[in-house]
């Protein structure tokens, strides 16, 4: 089953801290709660510095859509997430404190729980026509830039604008096309046979 999350559909939560917000993209199992999902993936606004909330048992990569980049101190060393250096991977139990580096910035943010599965997370620039084959038990597109996608199968055509997400678990052989777009692939694999 192929399925579109239309972006505009989709309400930002805010945090408490008053930080920032999250809108969350999709996660399974439906309806699963910060503690019992087995993968999430969300977009957030971070508009002022502070700690990220602890998620053990989980791994994490954070990606730079939009803004000018984040310092991350992540349990005793420090990192940059900017535009060399887009995305970054950590242990959900590790201790994170974000700082602004200019201005707020919004990340995609991936978990997955690793005693369930683990995922990839790769950026991949478009222009005009390519192929795209999923690799995981779930895939998910993610269009982080440009205006529009179409993704396209023999039986199947679907369009994105930006920041929607197609969720796959075929495998399928598709068709992009864009005049020009960056994306985010996801691809989750499970440690035993998926439900």
């Amino acid at each position: 089953m192929t399925m579109l999350i239309a972006f505009a559909g989709l309400l930002p939560v805010p945090w408490k801290n008053g930080g920032g917000s999250t809108t969350e993209i999709f996660a399974l199992p439906p309806g699963a709660l910060f503690h019992d999902f087995d993968w999430r993936i969300s977009l957030a606004t971070i508009s002022q510095d502070g700690p990220f909330s602890l998620f053990p048992g989980v791994d994490r990569t954070l990606a730079l859509v939009e803004g000018p980049g984040l310092v991350l101190d992540i349990d005793d060393s420090r990192f940059m997430l900017d535009e060399m250096d887009a995305i970054i991977e950590f242990a959900g139990e590790s201790a994170v404190r974000a700082s602004l580096d200019g201005g707020p910035t919004i990340d995609f943010n991936v978990m997955s729980r690793r005693a369930v599965c683990h995922h990839k997370l790769g950026r991949r620039r478009l222009e005009g026509s390519s192929v795209f084959a999923p690799r995981g038990d779930r895939s998910v597109l993610f269009l982080a830039e440009g205006e529009s996608l179409s993704v396209s199968s023999e039986h199947e055509r679907v369009g994105l604008v930006r920041f929607d997400a197609i969720v796959f678990d075929t495998e399928t052989v598709w068709t992009l096309e864009t005049q020009a777009a960056t994306v985010f692939i996801v691809d989750l694999f499970y440690r035993s046979p998926a439900v």
